[in-house]
């Protein structure tokens, strides 16, 4: 079993525990809608990544002419 030879002070301990903070977020604005988006994914909002539209947002779909 391990067992500590001497005790480890607080400044150690917290020296060691300096690098387990968590980073904040880096958002960036959409170029079509002007929203903030995580860097590199689709924005939420209007579907564009890159200026390109990739994915079609539902209020833009009309169901009656794709069920016909």
């Amino acid at each position: 079993m391990a067992v500590q030879q001497n005790k480890v002070s607080k400044s150690r301990r917290n020296n060691r525990r300096a690098h387990d903070s968590l980073v904040a977020a880096n958002p960036n604005e959409c170029d079509n809608c002007g929203e903030l988006k995580r860097p590199h994914h689709i924005c939420a909002s209007c579907g564009h990544y890159a200026h390109n539209e990739v994915v079609a947002q539902a209020e833009e779909i009309d169901l009656e002419d794709d069920a016909a």
